[in-house]
């Protein structure tokens, strides 16, 4: 094994094969480490973070190492069947590749019995595993912008689904009906870690499947004198957030939640509210609302100036960071802020709004948790009383908010693929100013450099867990610093990642705002600063 910094709360653990990690996997579930927080196992490696007040990464590293990787998993007894129409635009090159005819690359994709490996890079998506070794064949040397859902796949030893419309490199060899992610199906995606798979030629076969059906959703009806805020306008769609998802990764889904968790909990605190009671994040300011009844709302983040109107015309203005007082009539507006992208919006007793899987958080790349809050939606307010505390009012941000423009120095964990970068790349990664570029959101901060990262080689990189905060380098060389709705594995290396005390300020940097990254120490195999 080989054992890698993340970040400071993260490692990854190296393994020389699939079978391996599995095994690692399957031995940490039955006998657990204390302090480990959540395992995301992938191609060959185990992605673990940890609790650092109950563990070291070093003593996380001893523990591991003793493991016996020889156990292999027994075969699991659920069998999912997968109709396909075997019509994919790739099906001919794979052919080209495997020097077979198509019918004989259909013939031995159907003839083969998969294994669900893992899931990641999409809910619902899981890396297949046990195909025939003559259908491997590499991923595309230009990845797809747009792979539409259902979409059958290879590329290495795995075959997979596209659960939902997204970019890709995969070799795409047919498209199957069925949905492979459903939230209102239990569980939500088809396959699960350890299942077998089937596919079989929808054409050919005249099989029917039966796919677990989707629970009904039940229809929420508002009534007209309930407590709410109308929303007016919402230039960006305001999202509902708490501090995150945790807990399914095993269905592909990452941990999401407020960008700034610590003006989450500051807004909560100033309307006195329990820990983790749902907010809504708004970007850039310009959202407004009408309140149908008496209420006390917060504001914390980015700093914006407040406007409340009454009904009869007069206006007051507020500043954030206080408990603001609301009657009926009331309107509300949020202005732009002067600095930083995100504040967070509170009331007292919370917001009426559906947790799915557990959280009330808004992932925007996996598409899961609350709708998007826009002009015209009706926010419904719980009529709360037990938990409620005092209100505060000497509130301060935690740090100094960046302006465009302005340079933000973040510091990095470096790791855990710094060596596959040249000396001059990792020189280039401090040295330079990355401006943040347009195409920047909750996923990631897209950057743009004078000098692309150099890597030592074009080295294909299998499939790994990725950790917030980390700062993935394409082939482009342009790096993208992954935020809270990242995809939960990826196919690119990962040169470092930002500290996680400066977190909250990387999801508080605008467009075209520079960064410049502070290595906290260098690069070393774990086992290897033990010594």
């Amino acid at each position: 094994m080989r054992f890698l910094p993340v970040s400071l709360t993260t490692i990854l653990v190296e393994l020389a094969d699939l079978d391996e990690t599995l095994a690692l996997f399957a031995s940490l579930q039955a006998e657990p480490v204390a302090g480990i927080a959540e395992m995301v196992p992938a191609a060959r490696t185990l992605m673990i973070r940890f609790h650092p007040e109950k563990v070291s990464d070093a003593e996380l590293a001893a523990r591991i190492g003793t493991r016996d990787l020889s156990a292999r998993i027994a075969p699991s007894e659920h069998l999912v069947e997968i109709p396909v129409l075997y019509d994919g635009e790739d099906l001919a090159d794979v052919a080209e590749l495997t020097g077979l005819s198509i019918d004989e690359v259909i013939r031995r994709h159907t003839e083969s019995e998969f294994t669900v490996a893992f899931c990641g890079f999409a809910p619902g998506f899981g890396y297949l595993v046990g195909g025939d070794p003559a259908l491997h064949v590499p991923r595309r040397k230009s990845p797809r912008t747009r792979i539409p859902a259902g979409s059958v796949a290879i590329a290495g030893a795995f075959s997979g689904v596209y659960p939902q419309a997204s970019p890709g490199g995969w070799q795409i060899i047919g498209t199957t009906p069925v949905k492979m992610w459903d939230i209102d199906r239990d569980p939500g995606a088809l396959f699960q870690p350890g299942y077998r798979v089937r596919f079989f030629d929808l054409e050919k076969s005249g099989k029917t499947v039966s796919i677990p059906a989707s629970a009904p959703r039940a229809e929420r009806s508002v009534a007209a004198n309930a407590p709410q805020f109308k929303v007016l306008a919402a230039p960006m769609p305001a999202l509902f957030q708490d501090l995150g998802r945790f807990g399914q990764t095993g269905q592909g889904v990452s941990a999401s939640g407020a960008l700034d968790r610590g003006a989450f909990n500051a807004v909560n605190r100033i309307v006195g509210n329990p820990a983790n009671t749902p907010a809504l994040e708004l970007t850039l300011g310009g959202f407004s609302f009408e309140s149908n009844v008496r209420a006390v709302i917060g504001l914390a983040g980015a700093p914006c100036p407040v406007t409340v109107r009454d009904a009869s015309g007069r206006e007051n203005q507020f500043e954030i960071h206080q408990p603001i007082s609301l009657e009926p009539g009331d309107i509300v507006t949020v202005g732009h802020p002067r600095k930083g992208m995100r504040s967070y919006l509170a009331v007292r007793g919370g917001f009426d709004v559906a947790p799915v899987l557990g959280s009330a958080a808004t992932d925007t790349l996996a598409v899961v948790g609350p709708e998007p809050v826009t002009a015209g939606t009706v926010l419904v307010l719980k009529d709360r009383k037990d938990g409620l505390k005092s209100v505060t009012i000497d509130e301060n941000p935690a740090f100094n908010l960046p302006s465009a423009g302005d340079v933000v120095t973040l510091d990095v964990v470096l790791g855990p693929r710094t060596d596959w970068f040249t000396q001059k790349g990792i020189e280039t990664l401090t040295g330079q100013l990355w401006q943040v570029t347009p195409q920047s959101s909750r996923v990631g901060i897209r950057l743009a450099g004078d000098t692309p990262l150099e890597r030592k080689d074009s080295a294909e990189l299998p499939s790994e867990g990725t950790a917030t905060g980390a700062i993935q380098v394409p082939h482009s060389g342009q790096p993208v610093l992954f935020l809270a709705d990242h995809p939960l594995t990826g196919g690119y290396p990962v040169i470092g990642a930002v500290a996680e005390y400066h977190l909250d300020l990387a999801g508080q940097i605008p467009i075209n705002a520079k960064i410049r990254f502070r290595p906290i120490g260098p690069f070393a195999d774990i086992a290897n600063r033990q010594e």
